[in-house]
């Protein structure tokens, strides 16, 4: 990915190259690093492959993550993120002049005092772009999709919409002429989200040895939901298998999950969420759409089948899974997928399952 410089110095690589190379390269050491995605769980945790390739590059750096609040419990369970700054965006919004300063100025301070020697924006938003710049970093990398926004940095690297997300990230990496030697998508939980997750198990009367369907039924777009009474029936299909059921989601899905209690299926909608990643962790497979959470459970190790639009490029399928997905009829709505289907993509799942957990 060849980056060419414009009048004002910045460098944008364009998106059609097919081989990236080295551009501005890694100038000398970079021993304080910022990594900038505020939004939402799914995009944060599609950076691991990048954190942890930036990791490999600059083993004794400092690396800072930014990201919003909601989603910075994710970043504690990442070994390669030193330090995570936790942007308060509804403190932004509250309309409270006091709440608004506070934030707003104290994250400048925070920006300013980190002196980062490289910063890496994978939003590629217009607040984003201005906090890259206001860093005063020498070197700053972002994703550029809108033109006006390339000002920003250093090296601006074009958004290509046919790109898978995580893969976005690492094209920035490889025009800075960073070594992906491989793209590592891993997390950790901490020892408290697990003693936590196991808790859990146990005031519910789960059973760890007993084989676990982890449901996560809701996403952030109805668009991409499949049906909630087509996951119940999967879940009643695999209880009457000798299964156990756990439904999970955020604090404000659990009234929507009324039925898969009355159904006597345990549901976990609420819990912490880094406890839902030990739950997950716990479960012997994991069965959602196209939401955060199950690609947490992907980077924890577990093996998933995601219900989702569809597979093409340009859809956040499981990061180096697209064959753990199903997907509607071409043409078709997620709604036309049949409850086979999945019946049957949770099996082969199963099948090939052996071995798969990772210590």
């Amino acid at each position: 990915m060849q980056a060419f410089p414009r009048g004002d110095g910045v460098r944008v690589s364009p998106a059609g190259d097919a081989a990236p190379t080295a551009t501005c390269g890694p100038v000398g050491a970079f021993p304080r690093i910022l990594i900038i995605r505020l939004k939402s769980m799914g995009d944060v945790v599609l950076t691991l492959p990048a954190v942890n390739a930036v990791r490999e590059n600059f083993p004794s750096a400092k690396i800072t993550f930014l990201t919003s609040k909601e989603y910075a419990p994710l970043l504690h369970g990442c070994r390669e993120v030193d330090e995570v700054i936790a942007l308060d965006r509804a403190a932004l919004r509250s309309g409270n002049p006091v709440k608004v300063a506070g934030e707003f100025f104290g994250l400048l301070q925070r920006l300013r005092v980190g002196k980062f020697s490289l910063v890496m924006d994978f939003q590629g938003y217009g607040e984003t772009a201005w906090l890259s710049w206001f860093t005063g970093a020498p070197q700053r990398w972002g994703s550029v999709y809108r033109k006006g926004r390339a000002w920003a940095y250093t090296l601006g690297v074009r958004r290509r919409a046919a790109q898978h997300h995580a893969e976005r990230n690492l094209a920035i990496l490889q025009a800075g002429g960073l070594n992906i030697a491989r793209a590592r998508n891993e997390l950790s939980l901490p020892a408290e989200a697990q003693e936590l997750a196991r808790a859990f198990f146990l005031q519910n009367n789960l059973n760890s040895a007993r084989p676990t369907l982890f449901i996560q039924p809701f996403t952030s777009s109805p668009q991409k939901n499949w049906p909630l009474e087509n996951y119940l029936a999967v879940a009643g299909i695999m209880q009457s298998r000798g299964w156990q059921i756990i439904f999970g989601g955020g604090p404000d899905e659990r009234p929507r999950l009324e039925p898969a209690l009355a159904g006597q299926f345990c549901a976990s909608a609420g819990v912490p969420l880094l406890v839902t990643g030990g739950l997950m962790q716990l479960a012997t497979l994991v069965l959602g759409g196209d939401t955060g959470a199950v690609h947490l459970a992907v980077a924890l190790g577990r093996r998933v089948v995601m219900v989702m639009e569809s597979s093409a490029p340009g859809h956040a399928f499981p990061f180096q899974h697209p064959d753990w997905t199903v997907t509607p009829p071409p043409g078709n709505a997620i709604g036309a997928i049949q409850t086979v289907a999945v019946i049957n993509a949770c099996e082969q799942a199963l099948a090939g399952k052996i071995g798969f957990r990772r210590a």
